[in-house]
């Protein structure tokens, strides 16, 4: 039985049953390349649906940022160009049943193949990513927000997205994150981040927020719901553009950033695994190996948001 469509957003589902026909008839996929297609369509219909996209009236411009995130979520080079060939053949069955007037990725490019370094962000640049924030605005204050929590705390982009409310200690200076593999563990959060943190939530007050998703810390004042990742890696990509610079930039950037300014600043290398999370060091073995209030003194001794001048 072949995968199933969900969050197919204002794609009329007979159009998506034409597809799969499609594909099946017409093409000859086995049954593993036709479930291998709607699993990557899936993606782009979530973030369709994520981002309101009528799926007739896509832009090139919005497919790139598609591919930019996929590339960012850390999909592989090989499995992106994989889902944008999947992408492609949509379009052009859509192009040949005449849902839509041109084909939209015509001129969509591929990811090369190849080996990629992460980048790493200096606190400089850091510092001017903040600064191309308009903090007059609601947003401003929110998106602010993100980054320093990012910064100072080294989180996954889904550890922050599902970050809760009610698993913030700010006055003890900690936050519950839960990572891969459901395990969880505390994340020492600098006092930047705390007030950042607090100044969002005063301006989260005058916004409604959606029932079922009031414990949730970053939410969009448009919709009322959690931020999608999608939405973080497009904030976060034109936020490093208006401020001049020209790396690759992702949330996850602030994650190797983080790790690298503690390294360089001296920190304990077992405390940095700890605070990031890392697969290779269970949770019962931080609690047994690092007491928390030498963990949290080593990334505020450490971290250069904490480091006064």
């Amino acid at each position: 039985m072949p995968y199933k469509l969900t969050n197919t957003g204002t794609i009329d589902p007979a159009i998506l049953r034409r597809y799969i026909q499609y594909l099946r008839l017409e093409r000859s996929y086995t049954a593993n390349t036709l479930d291998a297609y709607l699993k990557d369509l899936q993606k782009l219909l979530n973030y369709y649906a994520d981002e309101g996209i009528d799926f007739r009236n896509v832009t090139l411009e919005q497919l790139d940022h598609f591919a930019c995130a996929l590339q960012n979520l850390g999909v592989g080079p090989r499995s992106v160009a994989r889902i944008l060939s999947g992408v492609r053949s949509f379009y052009r069955f859509l192009t040949i049943e005449k849902e839509v007037e041109t084909d939209p990725t015509e001129l969509l490019e591929s990811p090369k193949i190849g080996k990629h370094l992460p980048e790493v962000l200096s606190l400089p640049e850091i510092d001017a990513i903040e600064a191309a924030i308009d903090q007059s605005k609601p947003e401003g204050v929110r998106d602010i927000a993100i980054i320093e929590v990012l910064f100072s705390c080294g989180l996954r982009i889904s550890e922050l997205c599902n970050l809760k409310i009610s698993e913030l200690y700010l006055e003890e200076g900690y936050i519950r994150v839960h990572g891969k593999g459901r395990k969880e563990r505390l994340v020492p959060i600098g006092d930047t981040a705390i007030n950042r943190l607090r100044d969002w939530f005063v301006i989260r007050q005058g916004f409604t927020v959606k029932p079922g998703e009031e414990d949730y810390v970053f939410v969009s004042l448009r919709r009322g719901k959690h931020l999608s990742r999608i939405s973080l890696f497009v904030y976060i990509k034109d936020y490093a553009a208006k401020a001049g610079i020209r790396k690759t930039i992702s949330p996850h950037t602030f994650r190797h950033s983080f790790a690298t300014q503690l390294l360089e600043g001296g920190a304990n290398l077992r405390a940095i695994q700890a605070m990031l999370g890392h697969e290779d060091i269970s949770t019962t073995e931080i609690y047994m190996h690092i007491d928390k209030s030498h963990l949290r003194k080593e990334i505020l001794e450490h971290h250069p948001r904490n480091i006064k001048g």
